[in-house]
């Protein structure tokens, strides 16, 4: 049997993300079974205002002295609350604007706001209430996605492999693709079809930093939250004695799969460099180290497929070509969404999670076996049209 499983009934999913960048909330409805993909449907992003966002980034400063035997503070447990009811605007706002209704979808998967991810420690933190947003939507809400893969030994990340997996399935340009994921921590997914069509090879890991560091540098300089177009790096010199410094780190050589939390690399390194040298350099930085992730690959990929916030840098990707040596290009050139993927992939590991079938892998993050996931939240008023 595929690493996908079998096929069965295929149901209308909506996913929600808010990542690692935080820059707001991706909504994207797909069709599928929870094995392939049958058809993608709408997609949208509700952004943060300013003072949501600081929330969020004051609740990531609260979780570090935090542990998982620790009472939540009570200023994250009102983040949680908020957050929640941010992505049930999220979810009537796709709605409304395609006409649907509740009653259209089957189930929602809600990934939630991650405040840390310590699988050393067998601690991965997501907040969102399942259950408030079930009840607000009236829809099937499936959370909590994470946790049980760390307890069956994995890294509780990255989970979209085995999406990615489904989407490539249904384009025969390469037998062997990476798709590389650049938001505020960059992954990556290799996926060879070569013995198999429909049961393909799957590898996955974080490659490093993504946009995270890039991001507060420019925040701290420019009073943007981003390097926008990547006009500040372009005006700078690379310190290659830095981006060697930081590719010193152990993880680069530690084999996957393997995951990273956002503050595990931060910007004290290029603290003393003007605006546009330490943009330059950070950018650099992580353009080696999704150069040196390609080490651990079984065989070289044909191609690969960029998603995530940092696809939209164009210094970026000039970067990244520069050091590759087969085709970068955007995940758009394949007729797929980067700026809805990961939420369109959550969708997809909801049906997954109402199946049973495996949100991950040995291969993909770690755990002893195919681990199922996630945890349902039915509304009180059950609505015909989910088969049980």
């Amino acid at each position: 049997m595929s690493v996908l499983g079998r096929p069965g009934d295929v149901k209308c999913a909506i996913g929600l993300m808010s990542g690692t960048s935080m820059d707001g909330i991706d909504a994207a409805m797909i069709y599928t079974d929870g094995v392939k993909v049958e058809r993608l449907g709408p997609s949208l992003t509700l952004p943060y205002t300013s003072e949501m966002r600081e929330q969020v980034k004051e609740g990531l400063r609260l979780a570090t002295s935090c542990t998982n035997n620790t009472p939540i503070p009570d200023t994250i447990k009102q983040l949680e609350q908020e957050l929640t009811d941010w992505h049930g605007d999220a979810v009537e706002e796709l709605l409304g604007v395609t006409g649907h209704t509740a009653a259209d979808v089957d189930v929602i998967g809600f990934h939630g706001q991650t405040l840390t991810h310590r699988p050393d420690r067998h601690w991965t933190w997501q907040i969102g209430d399942g259950g408030r947003l079930a009840g607000r939507t009236g829809i099937k809400v499936v959370n909590d996605f994470r946790t049980a893969d760390v307890g069956a030994g994995g890294e509780g990340a990255p989970l979209v492999p085995l999406y990615h997996a489904a989407l490539l399935a249904r384009s025969r340009r390469h037998e062997v693709v990476a798709v590389l994921n650049i938001g505020g921590v960059a992954n990556v997914t290799w996926v060879s079809f070569k013995a198999n069509r429909e049961d393909p090879q799957i590898m996955a890991f974080d490659t490093g930093p993504g946009n995270a560091m890039l991001d507060d540098w420019a925040e701290i300089h420019t009073g943007n939250p981003m390097d926008t177009d990547g006009n500040l790096a372009a005006r700078g010199l690379n310190h290659e004695e830095v981006v060697m410094g930081l590719m010193a780190s152990p993880y680069f050589d530690e084999r996957p799969p393997k995951t990273l939390d956002r503050d595990d690399f931060n910007i004290q390194a290029v603290r003393g460099l003007s605006a546009e040298d330490g943009a330059a350099t950070l950018t650099n930085f992580m353009v080696e180290s999704v150069v040196s992730a390609q080490s651990h690959f079984p065989t070289p990929p044909e191609a690969w497929y960029v998603t995530g916030g940092g696809r939209h840098n164009p210094t970026l990707m000039r970067r990244l070509r520069r050091r590759m040596p087969v085709l970068v290009d955007p995940i758009e050139v394949l007729g797929l969404r980067g700026d809805a993927i990961e939420a369109e992939a959550f969708a997809f590991l909801a049906v997954r999670s109402v199946r049973g079938l495996p949100l991950s892998l040995p291969e993909t993050t770690g755990c002893k076996q195919p681990t199922p996931g996630g945890v349902l939240h039915k509304p009180r008023k059950r609505r015909a049209g989910w088969r049980e």
